[in-house]
This record gives structure tokens, C-alpha cells and sequence, in this order.
């Protein structure tokens, strides 16, 4: 809608707006009218119409097979858009069309906005099933005419109260109709039975809404009285009421179409089992998120006694094992930590990337400047506690062998995360130092270092990507480990 509008009319950015606002709404003027709505607007020299946007209904067959958005129509050619943008009035003149051996019955509406007419929606209604109406198609189109004249005076839709469609009740949901005082005119069976799933004994119509509403509701005191007022549909509000084990979520809609509340429109929708199933689901999270947070418990009491245990060791070779061994334990621990702060099974790595920097600078402190260069981003659970472990060790080894006794060096971590559209997007991590650099005759592969097999075995074997040390190019010195990595192209 936007580029069409741009390219034809001379609309402003607030009359689009404004455009949007109706069209995000007016699903519920095509179910109550049983018909097609399409959008029409002036073009910018004013000789034709284009169509911006078009909404068939849920309640009814359709008039137009064929989609109509783009489609431009000179002036004259439709004279039941030209006298509804002319005069700004509803028209509903003429004999039904003949489209494809179907009668349709053709309106114009216009869109009124402070005062100037936008466009014109035509409501195109197919009378091919047309039978004796029932009282709930009744109220239907009723409730049709009245948001039509309000459309038409610029009342509706309301500006300060936009809904998410996919979450908002629609007509076949179940509807209410109100009079001015809030009570009932007419209850579909549809909202019936959700007042039934509250505990309602007895029948809606004759009942005023917002008062029958505050005795099912468990509440009592000052949220009694609003609650009244939002169940009489005194204001444009969406909430939810909940009672008797049941829960329905209401939409009230004042109807002003002359200016003056006539009433309101009550859409409704039991949402009982949804809401159950959220709740599971927020017990699940928190559920996962309290293991989460006692492994992390768990795992830093294990460190805290291999720490204890080597400060107890004669042997140096033994002691820095065990703080080795701290180290790794401390790294799994920081994942879990971060996923027990979340909602669902990933975590921003960055911060978990320089938390294992930090741990392991303390090795050498004041010698090794230790930096992280690039984003890792999100990823998943099973990607970050094996990657951290690993992003441990290679730190660990550059810390321990790169540099000599005293020695002022750099270790940089880069990480590069490639675009792709396929479902699995490559990491590329480098830690990069310039120490002493590797021995000669060195293969990383089959060397027997414990922190290089384990480096191997998780990169290759649980992250299925691979894994290289080789010596920075000349004239710079030191080494690069380089980890090639799959990962879910989610940030």
C-alpha cells in the first residue's frame, strides 16, 4: 500500500497512516457486512482510482476472484465512487452487478479523515446465497451500518486504540451488541458460551454486561467498578475476565455513528485452553531456568573444591591441573549462568566470550593483554558449551606457551559470523598472539597435549566444524588458532 500510494495520490504520510489504521481494522466491517471491502484512492491529477488494499470476508463468499490491489479505474467509469468522494456520503444507489453470472450489490463508502475525504471503499456483497436473515446476521449487518457512517464521519477507527489482529477476537469469535446503557440487545451463541465457561446460569439479553461481567469475576472493590465500565463498552478497551476456571478476552467497540453513543459492540473469545497452555509453558521456562541456575550452582562448587584441593597440592604439575581443570569447569558454569537468565535454550555468546577472557587473564595478570574483536551473536545452547570450553582451552594453551616468564604480549579473539540464507550460516573464530610461536616440526593434529585433544574433539565432534594452529605469516611472529564452525543463522 505504501508504494502504491506514493507512486498515484498525493496523500500525506499522516493520511497513510491513517489508511493503515483502517485497513488494520476493517476485517471486522467485511465479516459484520458478509462482504468484499476494497480501498479506492484518487490519484494525484484526480482523472482515476487506484486501489490500495482489499479484504474479503470470513463470514460469507466472496465477489471478487481475482485480486484487486493495483488496479486503476478512471473516473466516471464507477459513478458510485465518484458521488461517494464527491459528496462524501454513503451511496448505495444502483442495481446489484453481474460478475461472472453472480449478483453483486454494490456500496461506496467514504474514508473521512479531519474533516477531507481520503478515498472511498467499495463493498461489493455477493447475493448469490442471499436467504431470510437471521437475527444474528441481523445484528450483524446492523453493526455494519453503524461503523460504515462512523468510517464515513471520520470517527472510526479510533486512533489511540490499536489491536494485534492475530491476537484480537473477531466476529465468528462471538459478539455482543449493547444498547447505550450496556445492556444486552443480543448475544451470539458463540459469546454465549464463553459467559457459560464463566459460570453465566442464565441468558445475556436483558442483562447489563458490565455488572453480570464484575459478579463472575473473582475480584471485588475499585477493580469492580472498572471493570463495569469496560463490559458496558463505554470505551474502546481490549481485556481479558477471568472466572470459574475459565477465561475469555473481550474487545468493546463504541458505536457513534451520528456523533452520539448508540451503543456498543462486544467481541469475544474463550481463551481458556490458551491461556493454560501459556502458563504451562511459563512454568517449563521457569522450571528450566531454576536447573539451569542450580548446575551453575553445582558446577562452581566443584570448582571451588578443585580449587581448595590444589592449593592443598605438593606437586606444581598437579596443582596446575586442577586449576586447569577449575578453568574448565568455570566455563560450562558462565553458560549456564546465562541460560538461567533467559527465556528460551540461546544466549548472546559476546558476553559469555569475555567472561572466559577474563577468567583465563588471570593467568598471567598485568603480562598478556587479552581482547575480543567482532560478534559472535546468539546461539544455541548445545553450541555454546561446548564452543566455550573451547574457547577456554585456546586461550589457556596461547597463555601458558606463548609467552615467557614475565613477558608483555597480546592475545586477540576475532569472530566472524557470515551471512547466509541457508539454514546453517559458518562462525569463523581466530585467537591470535605474538609470542615465541610454535616448535618447530608442530602438528596440531596429532599432538598430545590434554587441552588440544579436547579442543579437537569438541570442535569436530560435537560442533561438526574443524579446527587449525598455524604460525602468524612474517615479519609478524607468534601463533593463529582458527575455528570454522556451523551455526544456526538466528542472531
Amino acid at each position: 500500500m505504501n508504494d502504491l500510494v506514493h507512486q498515484h495520490t498525493a496523500l500525506s504520510e499522516s493520511d497513510l497512516e491513517w489508511l493503515h489504521l483502517l485497513v488494520s481494522e476493517w476485517q471486522l466491517l467485511s465479516d459484520l457486512s458478509f462482504a468484499d471491502l476494497v480501498l479506492w484512492v484518487p490519484t494525484r491529477d484526480g482523472t482515476r482510482y487506484v486501489s490500495v488494499a482489499q479484504m474479503r470476508p470470513n463470514t460469507g463468499p466472496t465477489s471478487y476472484q481475482d485480486d484487486m490491489v493495483g488496479h486503476l479505474v478512471p473516473r466516471g467509469r464507477r459513478p458510485l465512487l465518484d458521488a461517494a468522494l464527491d459528496e462524501g456520503r454513503i451511496v448505495r444507489e444502483g442495481d446489484p452487478e453481474w460478475r461472472e453470472e453472480v449478483p453483486v450489490r454494490v456500496e461506496s463508502i467514504p474514508v473521512r479523515r479531519e474533516g477531507r475525504v481520503l478515498g472511498v471503499i467499495a463493498r461489493n456483497t455477493n447475493l448469490l446465497t442471499v436467504r431470510t436473515p437471521s437475527r444474528l446476521e441481523l445484528t450483524y449487518l446492523q453493526s455494519a451500518s453503524d461503523l460504515a457512517q462512523m468510517i464515513a464521519a471520520g470517527a472510526f477507527p479510533y486512533p489511540g486504540e490499536q489491536v494485534e489482529m492475530d491476537a484480537s477476537p473477531r466476529v465468528g469469535d462471538g459478539l455482543i451488541r449493547l444498547d447505550a446503557d450496556g445492556v444486552v440487545q443480543y448475544a451470539s451463541p458463540n459469546g454465549l458460551s464463553a459467559y457459560h465457561r464463566l459460570g453465566l446460569a442464565s441468558d445475556l439479553v436483558g442483562q447489563h454486561l458490565g455488572q453480570v461481567t464484575a459478579e463472575l469475576a473473582p475480584s471485588r472493590g475499585p477493580v469492580d467498578e472498572a471493570l463495569v465500565k469496560l463490559a458496558s463498552g463505554y470505551a474502546p478497551r481490549e481485556f481479558e475476565v477471568e472466572g470459574n476456571g475459565g477465561v475469555i478476552q473481550l474487545r468493546a467497540i463504541p458505536l457513534k455513528p451520528k456523533g452520539v453513543r448508540i451503543g456498543s459492540l462486544v467481541l469475544l473469545r474463550d481463551v481458556t485452553e490458551l491461556r493454560r497452555r501459556e502458563r504451562e509453558l511459563i512454568t517449563k521456562d521457569a522450571t528450566i531456568r531454576e536447573i539451569h541456575h542450580r548446575v551453575k550452582n553445582n558446577l562452581q562448587t566443584v570448582a571451588a573444591l578443585l580449587r581448595l584441593q590444589a592449593r592443598r597440592m605438593d606437586s606444581v604439575r598437579g596443582r596446575e591441573a586442577l586449576n586447569e581443570a577449575v578453568r574448565r569447569v568455570g566455563s560450562i558454569a558462565i553458560v549456564h549462568e546465562t541460560l538461567s537468565q533467559n527465556l528460551d535454550e540461546r544466549v548472546q555468546f559476546d558476553e559469555i566470550a569475555d567472561r572466559v577472557i577474563a577468567m583465563v587473564a588471570e593467568i598471567s595478570p598485568g603480562k598478556v593483554d587479552c581482547r575480543r574483536t567482532g560478534r559472535f551473536g546468539i546461539l544455541d545452547a548445545e553450541t555454546a558449551t561446548p564452543l566455550s570450553m573451547v574457547l577456554t582451552e585456546v586461550l589457556q594453551n596461547a597463555l601458558e606457551h606463548a609467552f615467557a616468564p614475565g613477558e608483555h604480549g597480546s592475545v586477540e579473539v576475532s569472530a566472524v559470523r557470515g551471512d547466509s540464507r541457508a539454514e546453517k550460516a559458518r562462525l569463523l573464530i581466530t585467537v591470535q598472539d605474538d609470542g615465541r610461536g610454535l616448535p618447530e616440526g608442530f602438528d596440531p593434529k596429532s599432538a598430545g597435549n590434554l587441552g588440544l585433544q579436547i579442543v579437537r574433539t569438541l570442535v569436530e565432534g560435537e560442533l561438526g566444524g574443524s579446527f587449525d594452529m598455524v604460525p602468524v605469516p612474517e615479519p609478524s611472529r607468534g601463533t593463529r588458532v582458527v575455528l570454522d564452525i556451523p551455526v544456526s543463522d538466528k542472531r
